[in-house]
């Protein structure tokens, strides 16, 4: 398994605290059959900023530490972008990462509210070759009231990931009904687990997907795990298993993997 969105990087943000805390992670992500993170730490939320080469850096020594440990997970380089007025700018700035060198981004919204300008951004950052993931949306309070707004960030080239602790209950049974909502209309395309500490706050993947092929079927595992192994490989996601109903365009997310994977 790959989990796209993790904060195991140590002392930087509100995950790892230190680099045994970050061992420990890894540790329990091996007993998970986790083999890739991509450490995607908090970046321009109010309280923390790790630019990209701090982010470089420590994922560098973070590997070193793995492997002089013994540890079978690799670690790869992201941020989880909180949206603000100076992305753009940011990313000519060289400021930002995407996920693992891909075409992918991660963009975390606040908790309250879908940021006005959010349907320009997103379709500025397609236009720049980007892709924005939106991070946990189920923990957005405007998304769940109007998930029709997700759809449309969606019809203009966003994707979703929904994160393994709101699916099985651990932020409370709203946000759960929520996730399987969105998962049920097809608006999740990547499951992850906002992993923050090994005890506190893990990874809980293994039993995520369990709980997704049990109300889903096995081919939306296959497809969701085969999706976040396409972010590491820089490539486009598959078809969409039929049991979903989606209101997004299909035919508009084709025309942009087309333009954007021919380049």
């Amino acid at each position: 398994m790959i989990d796209i969105h993790t904060h195991i990087l140590p002392g930087i943000d509100d995950g790892a605290a230190s680099i045994e805390d970050a061992l420990d992670l890894a540790r329990a992500a091996s007993q998970e059959g986790i083999t890739a993170l991509i450490a995607t730490p908090h970046h321009a939320n109010g309280t923390y900023m790790n630019p990209a080469g701090g982010v470089i850096r420590l994922v560098d020594e973070l590997n070193e530490r793995l492997t002089e440990s013994g540890i079978p997970v690799s670690v790869h380089t992201g941020q989880e972008i909180r949206v603000h007025d100076d992305l753009l700018d940011a990313w000519h700035r060289h400021e930002l990462l995407t996920m693992a060198g891909s075409k992918f981004v991660l963009l975390e919204m606040p908790s309250s509210r879908i940021p006005k300008g959010m349907p320009d951004l997103v379709h500025e950052l397609a236009i720049m070759g980007l892709l924005p993931v939106i991070a946990h949306p189920e923990r957005n309070a405007e998304v769940v009231q109007h998930p029709e707004r997700l759809e449309e960030l969606i019809d203009l080239g966003a994707y979703a990931q929904v994160t393994t602790h709101s699916l099985l209950g651990g932020f409370g049974k709203r946000i759960e009904q929520a996730s399987w909502e969105f998962l049920k209309r097809g608006n999740i395309h990547l499951v992850s687990s906002d992993a923050h500490h090994a005890l506190r706050r893990g990874f809980r993947m293994r039993e995520a997907y369990a709980a997704i092929e049990r109300t889903m079927g096995a081919s939306w595992t296959a497809y969701l795990q085969a999706n976040a192994a396409n972010v590491l490989e820089d490539k486009p996601f598959g078809e969409q298993p039929p049991m979903a109903v989606s209101s997004a365009s299909k035919g508009a997310v084709k025309k942009l993997w087309s333009a954007l994977f021919a380049r």
